[in-house]
């Protein structure tokens, strides 16, 4: 039973709480929305540039990545183009399809420094098969 004067000490123990139910956190912080693909799982992008980005300290070496401007925002993201010679299959103004990586806490993964996304899909073609040799990419 609460003292006479607890109700203070009541209500900041339960905004305290509050924050272990996810509906509450996930209302409250509105994170999609600060996130370039705004919530969703994927999104359709212009290449801009391809680069290559070095890797953090234990590993060694260049990964291959694009520059890929959204369609649905004009926002720009470094999204990482897996898979060996993969990075010579897609050219400057070529439509991608992007997701997450999934590393720690929405963050990058491994030793790729800032990158979150990686290309699934070239033109409305899977990356996968154009790399396998079961289909071409179509020219745009």
């Amino acid at each position: 039973m609460p003292g006479e004067f607890a109700g203070r000490k009541l209500k900041q123990r339960r905004k305290k709480f509050r924050w272990s139910s996810q509906s509450y956190k996930r209302r409250v912080l509105q994170l999609w929305k600060k996130d370039p693909l705004e919530g969703a799982p994927m999104a359709r992008g212009i290449v801009i540039e391809k680069r290559a980005v070095e890797q953090r300290k234990p590993a060694s070496g260049l990964t291959k990545c694009v520059r890929v401007q959204l369609i649905k925002n004009n926002i720009q993201v470094t999204a990482h183009v897996p898979g060996v010679g993969a990075i010579d299959k897609i050219s400057e103004h070529d439509e991608v399809l992007i997701e997450k990586v999934g590393g720690g806490q929405g963050g990058s993964k491994g030793s790729m420094v800032g990158i979150k996304y990686r290309v699934i899909a070239v033109n409305g073609v899977a990356l996968s098969e154009i790399l396998k040799g079961k289909k071409q990419k179509p020219a745009r």
